[in-house]
């Protein structure tokens, strides 16, 4: 009997929509929605009872940490300034983490890169390996160039244009992978700098005139000590 009740066509029950006279106030709200927003509001108000509570039943004389790592400033409370928080074996703990990761990142980007690079020669039809050919004078060194361009371009002119879409993107892609990559490998050289400047040891900056190839990048020179 249930089956037979299934077969039976019923009318689509549909909701009301907003009058054209109240389209300016929005969707109609239903019952589903009414019942949302009132759970919401209750909520609200059990939080706002509870905090009125804590404020009536509070002792203005118990002990908070904030009492003492917090000052005053018009009226309202700031914390103080932490600056010596961390000690300086913590701080080269912390920026030895920071390098590997950097480092990690830096490696992962070019392992990525050569990977790509690998698929694209593959696609186009050409070898990952380079092919050194030699050449006895320039006139057998012109056709084997002109060879290889011709052999380029047949294997060019061959492919899809979907497959071509998708090589497209994939050099847009290798193109950023090669700018995240160097930009990776300068904030781990930076990096690496700064902590080599914690270190104990005696350094200076040299000078324009002491480097020999100067390139923008400021160079330390560390004193050198003698090990017992």
């Amino acid at each position: 009997m249930s089956s037979l009740r299934n077969c039976v066509p019923r009318p689509a029950h549909k909701e009301r929509s907003q009058p054209q006279a109240r389209k300016k106030f929005g969707l109609l709200e239903k019952h589903k929605d009414y019942v949302i927003r009132a759970k919401a509001y209750h909520k609200k108000q059990d939080t706002l009872k509870i905090l009125r509570q804590k404020a009536a039943f509070k002792n203005p004389d118990e002990f908070n940490f904030k009492m003492i790592n917090s000052k005053t400033d018009g009226g309202n409370h700031r914390p103080k300034d932490e600056v010596n928080k961390y000690s300086a074996e913590e701080l080269m703990i912390m920026k030895t983490q920071d390098i590997g990761y950097v480092f990690q990142k830096w490696q992962s980007e070019k392992n990525k890169i050569d990977k790509l690079t690998s698929s694209l020669q593959c696609t186009e039809g050409q070898s990952s390996r380079r092919h050194v050919y030699h050449a006895e004078d320039r006139e057998e060194a012109r056709e084997l160039e002109t060879e290889s361009r011709s052999k380029s371009d047949i294997s060019a002119r061959g492919i899809p244009r979907e497959i071509k879409k998708k090589m497209d993107r994939s050099y847009r892609d290798l193109e950023g992978r090669k700018s995240r990559a160097k930009g990776l490998e300068k904030l781990y050289v930076d990096m690496s700098m700064q902590k080599e400047l914690q270190k104990k040891g005696r350094k200076r900056k040299l000078r324009e005139d002491e480097i020999l190839n100067p390139n923008g990048k400021p160079v330390y020179k560390w004193r050198a000590d003698r090990k017992r």
